[in-house]
């Protein structure tokens, strides 16, 4: 049920209403409050116009815009259990000609529930999707409510990167027979690119663009256009990871964690034949929400990785070859970072789940 009156949305065009400041590397930085009152917000997608969508876990997107919200009717069936429901947003980059919008979440399947993605249109006054079409869906599904993934980022040639997790059950990750634990690349009507690196070799499921992945619940591009992914480790081991084509990631042959009993994982931390991360935690952090950034309001930080912390509650920086933190950005309106994203005149977007909220990072006046 929509909570109308639950959700206080303060104008996105009215200056710094509710702002407060952090400070970071590149100076004080201002923190505005966007829209507060949500429930387990998951994701956010900023529209041309300066209408912001955002998802909710159980099922709700809402449309924000000039200081209001309300919900968004023909949104896909969602299984909302535990790590499932309503998950990402991406607004297509011909958005303005199109009006289409990506979609993942959990769908309801004999036996459980699998990562699915839907693309629809958005009415002219953002009231509902229409024409809505689920163009992928993970084969097979599963039982368990956790490890969806699941990120989907527009390519720059216009194909979708989409990200599965290994639904808890460890040993798919490394059976391409199936969906789970991997990265895949569909075009947006669904089809199979043909140069995606399996079409064509038998019991591989051809949409599989990288695979041994264990939660990957970040992902964004960067200047070249090369994805790069954030993932869940178990005890320790969460990882930044840079994703070439065909690729085997390790999960769960290798890895930097260990088994939340305290036990080994696999058979170490390398391996040849499988890649190493370009940056893990141990302790983890649990990473989610990525974004590679432009340079455009903070030069200093072009090309920097930055991540979501869900557990210690910050924004991760991370810098330079090897990739490294190098800065914790934090207050009291990090609690809980699920997505971080990049407006198009630079200012960084994130959604806080302990708060409840979406924010807007600025420069400080």
């Amino acid at each position: 049920m929509f909570r109308a009156a639950a959700i206080l949305v303060l104008s996105v065009f009215a200056g710094p209403i509710g702002a407060d400041t952090l400070q970071t590397s590149a100076g004080t930085v201002q923190v505005t409050s966007m829209v507060e009152g949500l429930d387990a917000p998951w994701a956010i997608g900023l529209l041309p116009d300066g209408g912001i969508l955002v998802t909710e876990r159980d099922g709700e997107l809402l449309f924000v815009s000039k200081g209001k919200a309300k919900r968004v009717a023909g949104v896909p069936k969602v299984a909302a259990n535990g790590q499932g429901g309503l998950l990402d947003i991406t607004v297509a980059r011909d958005f303005v000609r199109s009006r289409e919008v990506f979609l993942t979440f959990s769908k309801p399947q004999s036996g459980g529930a699998g990562t699915a993605v839907a693309v629809a249109r958005l009415s002219e006054n953002g009231s509902r999707l229409n024409n809505v079409r689920v163009i992928f869906e993970a084969v097979p599904g599963g039982s368990t409510s956790r490890h969806f993934g699941s990120r989907v980022v527009e390519a720059q040639d216009g194909t979708l990167f989409v990200t599965i997790g290994d639904r808890g059950d460890r040993p798919t990750a490394q059976d391409r027979s199936n969906h789970m634990g991997t990265v895949i690349r569909i075009n947006r009507d669904g089809s199979v690119p043909t140069d995606n690196p399996f079409v064509g070799q038998a019991g591989i499921r051809p949409e599989i663009w990288s695979y041994g992945h264990r939660n990957p619940q970040g992902a964004g591009l960067d200047r070249q256009g090369r994805l790069w992914i954030s993932e869940h480790g178990a005890k320790g081991g969460d990882e930044v990871n840079l994703i070439r084509p065909g690729r085997n990631y390790g999960w769960p042959v290798i890895s930097y964690g260990v088994h939340y009993s305290g036990q080994k994982i696999g058979e170490g931390t390398s391996k040849p034949g499988l890649e190493q991360p370009e940056h893990y935690w141990d302790p983890s952090i649990a990473p989610s929400g990525l974004l590679v950034y432009s340079g455009k309001l903070w030069p200093e930080w072009r090309g920097d990785v930055f991540v979501g912390s869900l557990k210690f509650d910050y924004i991760a920086r991370l810098e330079g070859s090897p990739l490294r933190e190098v800065e914790q950005i934090k207050g009291a309106e990090t609690e809980r970072v699920r997505d971080i994203v990049e407006a198009p005149d630079g200012a960084i977007w994130f959604i806080s789940v302990g708060q409840g909220a979406v924010y807007r990072l600025s420069p400080s006046r």
